[in-house]
């Protein structure tokens, strides 16, 4: 056939799932105010659950029922009964993807979904499924990552396949902010991608954009969620991690191409980001660094 050649299109994608579990709380029970850089998803098994949000009334859901809380929202979350028990699945997710994180902001976050409703039932069987493979002691620990990796971008590419089943039509940002936030993480995303970055300052950025440095931080907020700086430390540690795995970088060399300072400068940061040194992350990379089916182990990020 002359037009058989299909692209298979690169992939490099961050995406994380932390601080999930299942838990029954006793009536009366309540977790104090917070705020998150990520997204929580809050499902309830069992019982009521109340969470409170500036601004807006507190919102009551049931066994079944689900909500997305989204990423510098403050809340609390609490037992609606003060005797009954209550059962609920909880976990925090974030991903690298701006434009996914804008739309489950815009379209999904920060709204209870019933039991019988396309989302609700979507991140109820989610969560579900998380609470299932994380309780298997049939599978090894690689394999239960891999499983929930599975389970989790099934559930993004629901949300995705289907937005037009929970599109809001009170969106909280323009189409001008929406693209002001766009450019600005392109200028921040692009310059990263070079060896040497030179990591413009945000007001350097916005005043290529012709916009002030306030606005333009509220902007970028409201659009996705996060500060800037987030955004680009999340872009530097994904950079750094990907050149570490590779064999023919240093880590003095992945310092310069994410644009520390020094070599102590890097090291210190991505400790702060993973909790190990940069170069017990690459010896650990080079130690795992195989490809097999989930039945056979593997390495997982």
């Amino acid at each position: 056939m002359a037009n058989d050649f299909v692209a298979i299109p690169s992939l490099e994608s961050s995406i994380r799932l932390f601080g999930g579990h299942m838990r029954t709380v006793a009536g009366g029970w309540k977790f104090f105010g917070q705020q998150h850089q990520s997204f929580e998803l809050m499902c309830v098994v069992d019982g009521q659950q109340v969470t409170e949000m500036k601004n807006v009334p507190p919102m009551l859901y049931g066994a079944g029922e689900a909500l997305i809380i989204s990423p510098g929202t403050w809340h609390i979350n609490a037992n609606a009964s003060q005797s009954a028990p209550m059962t609920y699945i909880t976990c925090h997710f974030d991903m690298e993807d701006l434009s996914l994180k804008s739309e489950i902001i815009s379209n999904i976050a920060n709204s209870v979904y019933r039991a019988d409703s396309f989302f609700g039932q979507l991140a109820f069987k989610t969560a579900q499924s998380f609470v299932q493979i994380s309780a298997d002691k049939g599978l090894t620990a690689a394999e239960k990552r891999l499983k929930l990796q599975i389970v989790f971008l099934s559930f993004l590419f629901g949300i995705v396949h289907n937005g037009k089943k929970f599109k809001k039509s009170d969106i909280n940002y323009t189409d001008r902010e929406a693209q002001l936030a766009r450019s600005l993480a392109t200028l921040i995303a692009d310059d990263l991608k070079s060896d040497q970055p030179s990591l413009n300052s945000f007001e350097e950025n916005c005043q290529r954009l012709n916009i002030s440095t306030g606005y333009g931080h509220r902007v970028f907020r409201k659009v996705y969620g996060i500060t800037p700086l987030h955004y680009l430390e999340d872009k530097k540690y994904s950079k750094a991690k990907r050149l570490l795995g590779s064999p023919e970088y240093t880590v003095e060399q992945v310092a310069r191409m994410v644009g520390a300072q020094n070599l102590s400068v890097f090291s210190k940061q991505f400790k702060k980001w993973s909790g190990i040194t940069p170069s017990k992350y690459q010896k650990n990379a080079k130690n795992k660094r195989r490809v097999q089916t989930v039945k056979g182990g593997g390495y997982f990020e």
